[in-house]
């Protein structure tokens, strides 16, 4: 598992979190009607989501919610302790706090002094890390089955008593501000944090939770220590265990650790959708021989049912600019169109282009054809095809499948959602596709890099949709 899952990239190349995307089944035609090829695929794809779903089983300890996925014969472990409401736990005073926090917390426990906790974890092979997006964190283990027991006890005291010694927190957060620091000299990663500020304004995330310069800079020990008792209460936290282990096991060992922790009252809540109403540009000047660009709009979240063939239309926007702007036209070496999986989230395109004028023509273009021009099924068949290959080469991984199922039980509606997601996929039509197209991809909000002589505003904000 990554250490990070700072969501400032613009390919949103996430975490361990390889943010595999699976939905709810559609029904049957009637059994009267002969089996075609649509019909068998539907079935097929019922049977595995069936398959998969026997594998999971769910619990809960004193308000902390257990998902344990048996996986026979693997010879890994992982388990991942999520720590609910990302930017919605902290403010603009103390943000970059949870992920410090978590950080900090993997140095050493009372238990396991820093040099013992190294050493104990390099003669096993296991990893303990920590990330952290606007929605949640993890602080995650990875092991052999031979060595669960004992990386599970260090686990647990790593989660619930960290010592937080004080040189710990100096040399970590030393290095945190260093890294916040150094994001403005590189433009991709400045892109991502003035995109934040324009698309987040007046919403939750804003809270970026990395935090900022002066945030991190204020925090203390003692500020750690008071946020890490606030956190653990089994209401805010979800345990994911993945791996050759049986429930009855994993529930034994909660007793003596996390199922002692206080309950508390924590409720979690949606974060509240975005909605842009307009089209907008913000240049930042840089003397850079290159324009560097995103724009990006209010998409459906992961437990919308819209999802579905929006992923599909983001999808086919990708491979249309690709071909467009870089292929025929060479005004740019990686043009992309992407769409996240956040809870209030987004979708969007980036490029970076010496006439970014010409380039996001291209590209609002193939939006506006998207919108307006018939799509054929086989592009649609296309894209299933191609998540099939990326789903089942992600599923490999136990990291992949705790990953997932965490994802969709924090922000995706339940677990269950991330069973079915092919055959959600293989159920959107071509008018489902043109018809999120032209919801969704609209109202832009452009942030630039580069040299505001050469930009063009008029080009940026006459997206039409007829």
């Amino acid at each position: 598992m990554n250490k990070k899952l700072n969501l400032r990239s613009s390919r949103f190349a996430v975490l361990w979190l390889l943010l595999l995307f699976v939905g709810v089944v559609q029904g049957q035609e009637s059994a009267s009607k002969p089996q075609g090829k649509n019909q068998l695929q539907t079935v097929s794809d019922r049977q595995l989501a069936e398959t998969n779903a026997r594998l999971v089983t769910e619990f809960d300890v004193n308000g902390l919610r257990v998902l344990v996925k048996r996986r026979a014969g693997s010879q890994s472990v992982v388990a991942g302790l999520f720590l609910r409401g990302g930017s919605r736990n902290i403010t603009a005073t103390n943000a970059g706090i949870e992920p410090l926090m978590l950080d900090v917390a993997t140095e050493a426990s009372q238990k396991f002094p820093r040099e013992t906790l190294r050493r104990e974890l390099a003669r096993m092979g296991t990893t303990i890390s920590s990330g952290s997006n606007y929605d949640y964190s993890v602080l995650s283990m990875g092991t052999t089955r031979r060595n669960f027991d004992r990386s599970w006890e260090i686990f647990t005291d790593v989660a619930l008593r960290p010592t937080f010694a004080p040189e710990d927190f100096e040399r970590i957060k030393n290095r945190t501000l260093i890294g916040l620091q150094s994001e403005a000299d590189t433009p991709d990663s400045y892109l991502q944090v003035l995109q934040a500020r324009v698309a987040y304004a007046g919403h939750p995330y804003l809270n970026e939770p990395e935090g900022t310069v002066e945030s991190v800079r204020n925090l203390k020990p003692e500020d750690l220590r008071r946020y890490h008792s606030q956190m653990m209460q089994t209401s805010r936290l979800l345990l994911v265990v993945v791996g050759d282990l049986d429930a009855a096991t994993v529930r034994e060992r909660l007793a003596a650790s996390f199922g002692r922790l206080p309950r508390g009252e924590y409720r979690p809540e949606p974060p509240p959708q975005l909605a842009f109403a307009a089209q907008t540009v913000d240049i930042t000047a840089r003397p850079i021989p290159t324009n560097y660009v995103q724009g990006i709009f209010a998409a459906p979240s992961l437990n919308n049912p819209d999802i579905y063939p929006m992923r599909i239309a983001s999808s086919i926007l990708q491979s249309r600019v690709f071909t467009e702007v870089r292929l025929r036209r060479n005004l740019s070496y990686a043009p992309d169109a992407f769409l996240r999986s956040q809870g209030a989230n987004v979708g969007g395109i980036y490029v970076t282009a010496v006439d970014a004028n010409q380039a996001i023509k291209v590209m609002l273009g193939e939006i506006y054809r998207m919108q307006n021009e018939r799509i054929d099924q086989d592009d649609i068949t296309a894209q299933v095809q191609q998540y099939l290959t990326t789903y089942y080469m992600g599923q490999e991984t136990n990291a992949a499948q705790a990953a997932e199922l965490a994802l969709y039980e924090l922000v995706g509606g339940g677990w269950r959602n991330s069973l079915d997601y092919i055959a959600r996929l293989r159920a959107a039509s071509p008018a489902d596709v043109q018809r999120v197209a032209r919801q969704y991809m609209r109202n832009l909000r452009f942030v630039v890099i580069g040299d505001p002589a050469r930009i063009d505003k008029n080009i940026f904000t006459n997206q039409t949709i007829e």
